[in-house]
């Protein structure tokens, strides 16, 4: 069992806690716990939410849990929380089992989607309620509450009650009153996913570098790609109840595993193509226009039909001629401010979307304009 949850248990006993024994927390939780999931199963009826999942996280890792409505990532960290009981699994953190404990006793941090501040408190009073729960002195809630409302740039809002702060700074109030018993877990069920854009973006740093902060291991559900792949130290994409693959983000993305993958995170021109030669990690294909290219490949096939996967900004595009580039007609194109998106019909084969940084020495190329396209080996990809 963590020390938070010793420390809940004594306040439920009925000590006060105090300044000295707080410090001693934060010292302790410095890091953040390693988590393992083992051969997890939670069911409904006939339907596996979570399907013999298995992950292991290192301390002080953010972890972000990937995938579409249905997944089972949600299903998961609810687990992990004790939201939910697992049907068999496993969950253990610091080496010791927990999906015995009961939720209040495993000493998590949670922010959820929905904001969940107490109305008629202030900032203050939300952000100070754990440390009250837990029976901390005035002194140390008081100095801890002012810590916490810094490192979420909150100070100037601390007397506000929450109907007078905007969505973002809500959430931010959320955070630091998960964050101000510095647990050595803080669990996120998309906490982001009600605000704007703009907002949106600027909170993911802001957590990113929370994180960076307090040193806390961080789990993290969205079904938001850019999110994930701004904030995290690995990605776990989940589909169907399974973690496909998990990996580092520019692994994730450059190198997906599957077609859900590749589909999933980003966006993806999927290719068929014959192989012709294999020479190490690098293939040489056909596509069916006849278009011969590169591409790297860490699977072992050396003959047969493939899928190919090429980004959108890794092709590039030309009016005139290219080495080995095919010919293409535009049938659409977009501005879009600081990117053109263009879509592009090959002749004799695939419809292309490209995405390119604007370029004043670059117009916007009409539709039914004529271009040339290619791309390099390192620039695509073949699908497991």
């Amino acid at each position: 069992m963590t020390d938070s949850s010793n420390w809940r248990g004594e306040s439920q006993a009925g000590a006060t806690v105090n300044a000295s024994q707080i410090d001693q927390f934060q010292r302790h939780s410095g890091i953040g716990s390693s988590i393992t999931i083992r051969d997890v199963v939670k069911t409904y009826g006939n339907f596996r939410a979570t399907d013999q999942v298995s992950l292991d996280i290192e301390p002080g890792e953010f972890i972000t849990l990937l995938g579409p409505s249905g997944s089972g990532k949600t299903t998961l960290l609810n687990l992990l929380a004790g939201f939910q009981r697992l049907d068999s699994g496993e969950i253990l953190v610091d080496g010791q089992r927990i999906d015995q404990v009961p939720t209040h006793k495993r000493g998590f941090g949670m922010v959820f989607q929905s904001y969940a501040l107490f109305p008629n408190m202030t900032v203050s009073q939300n952000v100070a309620f754990p440390l009250r729960m837990a029976g901390a002195d005035r002194a140390t809630t008081d100095r801890r509450v002012a810590e916490t409302l810094e490192i979420m740039r909150l100070s100037e809002h601390a007397q506000k009650s929450p109907s007078q702060m905007s969505g973002g700074q809500q959430q931010r109030v959320a955070i630091a009153r998960a964050i101000v018993m510095r647990p050595k877990v803080v669990l996120m069920d998309e906490p982001l996913s009600a605000l704007d854009r703009r907002l949106r973006e600027s909170i993911q740093i802001e957590i990113r570098d929370l994180h960076q902060t307090i040193g806390s291991t961080i789990l993290f559900v969205t079904h938001d790609q850019s999110e994930a792949l701004t904030m995290s130290d690995r990605i776990a994409v989940m589909d169907a109840g399974k973690i496909i693959q998990i990996a580092r983000p520019a692994e994730i993305y450059r190198h997906p595993k599957t077609q859900f993958v590749a589909s999933f995170v980003g966006e993806s021109n999927l290719i068929d193509a014959e192989i012709l030669q294999r020479s190490g990690n690098t293939v040489t294909l056909k596509n069916r226009a006849g278009y011969v290219f590169q591409a790297e490949s860490r699977d072992a096939a050396s003959a047969g039909r493939v899928t190919v996967l090429v980004r959108p900004e890794r092709i590039t595009f030309s009016n005139d001629p290219m080495a080995n580039a095919m010919p293409a007609t535009v049938t659409s194109a977009l501005f879009l401010g600081e990117t053109l998106r263009i879509e592009v019909q090959v002749d004799g084969g695939d419809r292309l979307l490209i995405r390119c940084t604007d370029l004043a020495s670059r117009p916007l190329p009409a539709v039914g304009d004529r271009l040339h396209v290619g791309w390099g080996a390192d620039d695509c990809w073949v699908l497991t």
